[in-house]
C-alpha cells in the first residue's frame, strides 16, 4: 500500500513509496544529478518511506545537547537549475544542506539523516530559540525563487511536500504551528518559500497552522516610522506568535521585516510590510487558534 494525497487539479491521487530512479519507460522522471564530489560517499537508509533516493550531503553536524527536532522549516532552492541546487546542498565546503529535497516531479531525495543537524536555516530565530537548525528538519523545494522568475509550484510537488511533512509530523510529533517558512525564522534575510507557496493547501491536509486571511479593506494602518503604544501592542502580538521582533513601540526595519514575512505566509494577497487591519485581524485569529501553551514568551526592549 502507499500513502495517497489528492489535490485540486489532479485527477488521480499521488502514491508514494514506489519511486525509483529514472527508467526508459518514464517520461516524467530523469536521472538524478549526483555531484561527482559526493558520488563515493557512504549512503544511509532514508527516514521517510516515500524518499525515492539518498544523495548524502557532506554538510551536517550533531544536534546541540541531543535536541530532538520538533519543527519543520520549508525553503525553496532559489537557483536556476536543480543540478546546481543539489551540488550546493551536498558538496563539502558550501556550508549549507537540508534533510530533504523535493523535486518538481514529486520525487523526494534525502541528503541528511533526520537525527543530524543540517545547515539550512542559518542565522535565524523562532519563539526565542536561536539554534533553529538543532530543533528543526529542513526541506528544500526545487523552485528558482524570486531572483529567477519565481514560477508556480507544481501540484505534484506540493502533494509530495504534504506527504513528506505528514510523515515527519507523525514520527517527530511536530505540532502544526511549528511548520514554518525560512522567511518566518529569518525575516531580514529570506523570502522563501514565498507568497506563491500554497500554505492553505498544506493546512487543508493537516500540515501547518492557517486561518482564512481577513479581507483587505481601507482603514488605519501602522507603518515604518510610527511610534506609539499601538506599535508596542502590534509587536507584542507578533512576538507571541513566534517572530523575532523587537518590542519597543517604534516601527523600525526589523519590525517591517517581520510584518512582511508574516504576510508572505499568512496574507499573501498583499505583501507590503504595512500592518493594516487585514494583517492584524489575521494575526489575532492565528493567536486565538493556537494551543493554550503555544504562545511564545515576549521580552520588551528599550526604544
Amino acid at each position: 500500500m502507499c500513502g495517497a494525497v489528492l489535490l485540486p487539479g489532479l485527477d488521480d491521487p499521488l502514491c508514494f513509496g514506489s519511486f525509483t530512479s529514472a527508467g526508459p519507460d518514464s517520461k516524467r522522471q530523469r536521472a538524478l544529478p549526483i555531484p561527482g564530489a559526493i558520488a563515493d560517499m557512504n549512503t544511509f537508509t532514508p527516514d521517510s518511506s516515500i524518499a525515492s533516493d539518498v544523495i548524502p550531503s557532506a554538510n551536517y553536524g550533531e544536534r546541540a545537547d541531543g535536541r530532538q527536532p520538533d519543527m519543520i522549516v520549508l525553503h525553496y532552492t532559489g537557483m536556476p537549475d536543480v543540478e546546481g541546487a543539489i551540488a550546493q546542498l551536498c558538496t563539502a565546503g558550501t556550508e549549507v544542506s537540508a534533510h530533504y529535497v523535493v523535486l518538481e516531479d514529486g520525487r523526494i531525495l534525502q541528503c541528511v539523516p533526520e537525527s543530524k543537524r543540517a545547515w539550512h536555516a542559518g542565522v535565524s530565530c523562532w519563539a526565542g530559540e536561536e539554534d533553529v537548525n538543532s530543533c528543526s528538519i529542513g526541506i528544500e523545494i526545487v523552485n528558482r525563487g524570486h531572483d529567477w522568475g519565481y514560477p508556480d509550484f507544481p501540484l505534484r510537488q506540493i502533494a509530495a511536500v504534504i506527504a513528506l511533512c505528514r510523515g515527519i509530523m507523525l514520527r517527530r510529533k511536530v505540532p502544526s504551528h511549528r511548520v514554518l517558512g525560512h522567511s518566518d525564522v529569518a525575516p531580514a534575510r529570506k523570502k522563501d518559500p514565498g507568497e506563491k507557496f500554497p500554505w492553505h493547501s498544506l493546512a487543508n491536509s493537516g500540515v501547518g497552522h492557517w486561518v482564512q486571511p481577513a479581507p483587505i479593506v481601507p482603514g488605519n494602518a501602522l507603518k515604518l516610522g510610527a511610534i506609539s503604544d499601538a506599535v508596542t501592542e502590534m509587536q507584542t502580538a507578533f512576538a507571541r506568535y513566534g517572530y523575532n521582533i523587537p518590542v519597543h513601540g517604534k516601527f523600525d526595519g526589523p519590525t517591517m521585516d517581520a510584518v512582511t514575512a508574516f504576510q508572505r505566509h499568512f496574507r499573501p494577497a498583499r505583501v507590503d510590510g504595512i500592518a493594516d487591519q487585514s494583517t492584524m485581524t489575521t494575526l489575532h485569529a492565528l493567536l486565538a487558534s493556537l494551543p493554550p501553551d503555544a504562545a511564545a514568551p515576549v521580552v520588551a526592549s528599550a526604544r
